[in-house]
């Protein structure tokens, strides 16, 4: 085990690759997250759906996701993506774990949507709303508020989950550290450094999201 004076000195001393790389883990999540959010809510709707048949794709999508590892996933598709299109690394990287994720908050959107009453859907009706209409203003705003806290316990997942990108080579937390660990013949010592800057980010999205959760049951009351 390195000295705390020695982990000390190459925290400082390499700060500033480790905070650009720390740049790139967050942008990885936030943009995986936000277009996980967007697959999610598309396959939940499916699932939802009264055509037996729309239930059958999202299952599927959904089965094929949480019964193959992730960094499966992730070669399959960089590889499929740069064997198709000429996409930067980042976006292939970001898509893959938007697709991994999507499958979770599907799941996360289902639960919430089908917790939602149904005489609202039916009060809704009643109003002479359509069922588009009713699910858009009314049941929709209730789910988000309800998934708020598993989607922030899945973006935690998500920012973790980014480290397998240093597998297809993307510059960010996990494979700046394990680098550095290989050129100093130091591995541990920058593994404790990295283990550091994941706690740390992990403390401020749980801080911003029980920030949000206060401030939405505020506003509820």
């Amino acid at each position: 085990m390195p000295s705390f004076s020695h982990f000390f000195d190459s925290l400082v001393a390499n700060r500033g690759v480790f905070f650009d790389a720390m740049l790139v883990t967050l942008q990885l999540t936030v943009v995986s997250i936000l277009i996980g959010i967007v697959i999610g809510l598309f396959f939940a709707l499916l699932k939802i759906s009264k055509l037996k048949v729309l239930g059958i794709i999202s299952d599927t999508y959904i089965y094929l996701v949480r019964g193959t590892p992730l960094i499966v996933q992730i070669f399959i598709l960089y590889f499929g993506f740069s064997g198709l299109f000429l996409i930067p690394d980042f976006w292939a990287a970001s898509l893959a774990l938007a697709f991994h994720n999507g499958a979770y908050i599907a799941e996360i959107f289902r639960g919430t949507i089908q917790s939602i009453d149904k005489g609202q859907m039916e009060a809704g009706r009643s109003l002479g709303m359509t069922r588009g209409l009713t699910m858009r203003r009314i049941i929709m705003p209730q789910a988000f508020r309800r998934a708020l806290p598993p989607l922030g316990n899945q973006m935690i997942i998500g920012l973790k989950d980014s480290s397998l990108a240093a597998f297809i080579s993307i510059n960010e937390l996990f494979n700046v550290a394990t680098t550095l660990g290989s050129n100093n013949f130091d591995e541990m010592t920058f593994l404790l450094i990295v283990a550091v800057y994941y706690l740390i980010l992990v403390a401020i999205l749980t801080l911003i999201v029980n920030g949000l959760e206060k401030k939405m049951s505020i506003s509820d009351r």
